[in-house]
């Protein structure tokens, strides 16, 4: 049976288009197929990336593939999770963008990348992901899922928002505020981090709820059992809100509307080429400084 590859690219980038024509030339070279998806053929073809199977976009595109490489930023990486979701094929995202903390190599070590593809070299870590629904008068009128989070923003840059948040069928607090985010332990280092969230480590099982710019004397971000139900409810008069699933998905809320996350029943998988841990990749992504740090030495042989 000829194996396959699903290919994505940020085709926006001149650099994607003509690194995905060498890694398409050196994946075929082993006897690899290369499928894109149709969103993506046009500009493809226009860079020459030669013969290609073009698939027609949509959850469940990548069944049959054995791996879903991406060339582009954590956009494209997320992207690329909806076209591999119900399936088990696993996502390898290759960093074109700025932080790009999905990702697993940058564009420099694209000969590792390929030698882990062909050799099978790599290794699957399955992510938690949110279910989400959203219900009006006591009605699901709109469900969907989430990588990073879901978080519900005011609809209108005029208008604060104004929500109840719940954990467990409990009240916790009513906030005036520019939304609510709940993330997953992948999504603490995206929206949540930037609204003052806490960084959690990938392996931890746990959900994440943080408000955006809120009014109140409780305004702190939680972590909470992956157990646990999230829910927000949007409880100002005049006031309409937008619900955001890993910024890609939208819903509209009306007064009244109710969003509840939970754990969900289909994790993502992305592959890995590197064991190195956490510590590591959050240190180089974010170019902390650690300059001084004797850690090493001690575990070497002693103090000094």
């Amino acid at each position: 049976m000829t194996r396959r590859v699903l290919l994505t690219v940020h085709t926006a980038r001149p650099e994607a288009t003509s690194v995905a024509r060498q890694i398409a030339t050196d994946l075929r070279a082993a006897g690899i197929a290369v499928c894109v998806p149709d969103t993506d053929a046009d500009e493809l073809a226009a860079a020459h990336v030669g013969e290609v199977e073009v698939i027609k976009a949509g959850e469940g595109t990548a069944h049959g593939c054995e791996l879903a490489v991406v060339l582009g930023g954590d956009g494209t990486i997320l992207r690329t999770t909806e076209l591999c979701r119900g399936t088990d094929t696993p996502v390898l995202g290759v960093n074109l963008g700025h932080v790009g903390f999905l990702a697993e190599a940058d564009v420099e070590d694209l000969q590792a990348v390929v030698s882990g593809v062909v050799d099978r070299s790599y290794t699957v870590e399955e992510r938690l992901t949110l279910d989400v629904e959203v219900r009006v008068g006591g009605e699901v009128v709109a469900t969907n899922w989430a990588l990073n989070e879901a978080s519900v923003e005011k609809a209108s840059r005029e208008r604060m928002l104004e929500v109840v948040a719940e954990v467990d069928d409990r009240p916790l607090s009513r906030w005036g505020c520019d939304g609510v985010i709940c993330a997953t332990p992948t999504g603490s280092t995206a929206y949540a981090f930037s609204a003052g969230g806490p960084v959690v480590w990938p392996e931890v099982q746990a959900l994440l709820l943080a408000p955006i710019s809120a009014h109140a004397l409780f305004a702190r971000p939680l972590v909470v059992s992956p157990d646990s139900t999230l829910a927000v409810e949007v409880v100002g008069q005049g006031a309409t809100g937008v619900l955001w699933c890993d910024g890609r998905r939208a819903a509209e809320l009306p007064f009244g509307a109710r969003v509840e996350v939970r754990r969900g029943t289909t994790p993502a998988r992305l592959a890995r080429l590197h064991t190195a841990p956490f510590t590591d990749r959050l240190v180089r992504k974010f170019d902390l400084p650690v300059s001084g740090w004797r850690g090493a030495g001690r575990q070497e042989g002693g103090t000094r």
